[in-house]
Parts: structure tokens; sequence; C-alpha cells
């Protein structure tokens, strides 16, 4: 701190040796001991913590056992949430893959999804991702693959690669029970 306010003072044309200074010096020194002798500072004690038994499993709260999971994703999806799309003449049913991810987040908001591979078909004209979900419960975590492909040549509705992986998330999904019931409606 000394040789600080000395540089900049000397900057400033005041000598080493000029009182003024030396006063400076002085009653900076001076008002920072004054001042750490009156201040106290208290340090509270750590708490200690609470003693945890061997077979305990740490949670953030939010997750449940996998099977309540697995149970709550096989119940049946509002008909309200799920949309229809002609392709080559049948109409398909299937849920948006942003309801499906509002679903994961609601029923296992713990889970992770992520991309293993994009894969080109060797003629072009197709794109294949395999998507892994995966469920963490309190007891247990739990992953699916599946697979979606898309066209390259279908534009509409976004690029080839996020259909693609739309496709494959939802699959995934479904090989937990999430919406499984719309792949065997006509057989029921």
């Amino acid at each position: 701190m000394r040789s600080f306010l000395l540089k900049s003072l000397t900057k400033n044309q005041l000598l080493p040796s000029s009182p003024t200074l030396k006063s400076l010096l002085l009653s900076s020194h001076r008002s920072y001991a004054r001042a750490s002798q009156k201040e106290k500072v208290i340090v509270p004690e750590p708490e200690p913590e609470p003693e945890r038994l061997e077979d305990d499993v740490p949670t953030s709260g939010i997750s449940r056992p996998l099977s309540e999971i697995l149970k709550e994703l096989s119940k049946r999806v509002p008909d309200s949430l799920v949309k229809v799309r002609m392709e080559d003449g049948f109409s398909i049913k299937y849920i948006p893959w942003h309801i499906v991810n509002r679903i994961m987040n609601l029923h296992a908001p713990e889970w992770s999804g992520d991309v293993r591979s994009i894969t080109y078909s060797a003629d072009g004209k197709s794109v294949s991702v395999v998507y892994r979900v995966t469920l963490y419960g309190t007891d247990a975590e739990m992953y699916r693959e599946s697979t979606g492909t898309a066209s390259v040549e279908d534009t509409g509705f976004g690029d080839p690669v996020q259909k693609a992986e739309a496709m494959a998330f939802r699959r995934a999904c479904a090989r937990f029970g999430l919406g499984l019931h719309l792949y065997h409606e006509d057989l029921l």
C-alpha cells in the first residue's frame, strides 16, 4: 500500500522527504491500524452433518423409483395430444416430439437423451439416427435406444436429420411405454 501511494504521489511532484507525503503515509497507515483494532470478526461454527446410513441413496428430491416412472409413462396419452399425418396413403397417428419431451419432463424429470449416431445411406438418399433415452430413478437407471430414418429428398417440415432424430426419440420413449398404445390400436 505504501509503495503504491509513494509511486502515485511522486508522479505529482511530491518528494519522498516532503512533510505532506510523510503525513499522508503515516495517517493512512494509522487509520487502517485503528480500524482493525475496533472491528471483531465473528465466524460461526459449521453445523454438524446429519448421520448417513450406509444404504441411503442420495437423491435430488424429485426422483422416484423406476417402477413408478415406467407406470406413469405407460399410461394412455390423451387423444388431444395425438396428431395424424398421411404417409403413402395411410394415416399415421403420432405424438409430436415436443409433447413427448414435456411428458418425459413431467413424469421422469431426470431423464437424458443423446444422439448416438447419424448415418447416411450408401446412395445418399436417406439418413438414419440412433437415439438413446436414459431414465434415472432412485433405485436404478435404464436406457433404451431406437432408430429413425428420413428421406433426404423430403424437406417439408424441417431437415431430414431433424426428422430422423425426432422419430428415433419418440420410438426410444415408446420402448419405455410412452405412447405405445398408438402402435397397437389397430389390433384392439
